[in-house]
């Protein structure tokens, strides 16, 4: 492993359709770093609490998308205050997973107008670099898991209306997941790994890379 080098702060959004598939991606892409001698922290959905304890109502429990939304958004600004600033003001790199678009993917997959979710989450500061999960199971929906991820949460708790034609809805969360605004897609798959980790590395807080690696549905 390389020595531990000094690297100013980044903020590496990696956001995706399935928890697991999140989740994954984001240990991949921090063992890369960490191989470079980058020191880095992955914060991860509901380090609040906040979800685990709306699922202690147990099977009975639902919620609508919008409540979840807002839930998702306590939870962030929580994983803001405790983990992210204080990581990035040590100046280490840190590994939102998720971020903001799964939210807003999800939500608007759900019917929720993008611009309300975009103004409930405009708090949360926008990353150095932008990183899309490697999808597997594409053929599937989600599960109704309460402990796999947002994703599958949400299909927990919204009910069976929402996971009607499951891997169509799924279909239509990775498409705004590959077309967010703002700032150039890492895939990370493959290569794509490779080439967030030198981007985090070689580019100033905000600088968009000539080496971004754009997931190939995305391509124009």
């Amino acid at each position: 492993m390389a020595a531990t080098t000094k690297h100013p702060a980044r903020l590496i959004a990696v956001d995706g359709s399935r928890g697991a598939d999140v989740a994954r991606s984001a240990d991949h892409l921090a063992t890369a770093l960490r191989d470079r001698g980058v020191t880095c922290v992955i914060s991860r959905w509901d380090a609040s609490g906040l979800f685990g304890e709306l699922a202690q109502a147990g099977a009975s429990a639902t919620a609508s998308p919008r409540t979840l939304s807002l839930v998702y958004a306590a939870d962030l600004a929580f994983r803001l205050r405790w983990e992210i600033r204080a990581a990035l003001a040590s100046g280490q790199v840190v590994i939102a997973a998720p971020y903001v678009e799964t939210a807003v993917a999800l939500g608007a997959g759900c019917g929720l107008p993008e611009q309300w979710l975009r103004e409930l989450l405009r708090f949360a500061a926008p990353p150095d670099l932008y990183g899309l999960a490697r999808e597997r199971k594409l053929d599937r929906g989600w599960k109704p898991r309460l402990d796999r991820g947002y994703p599958e949460y949400c299909a927990a708790l919204t009910g069976p209306a929402t996971r009607r034609r499951p891997a169509r809805s799924r279909a239509a969360v990775i498409a705004r997941l590959e077309s967010a605004p703002g700032r150039p897609i890492y895939a990370l798959a493959g290569d794509g790994i490779d080439k967030a980790a030198t981007a985090v590395i070689g580019n100033p807080p905000g600088a968009s890379s000539p080496r971004s690696s754009r997931p190939r549905t995305a391509r124009k």
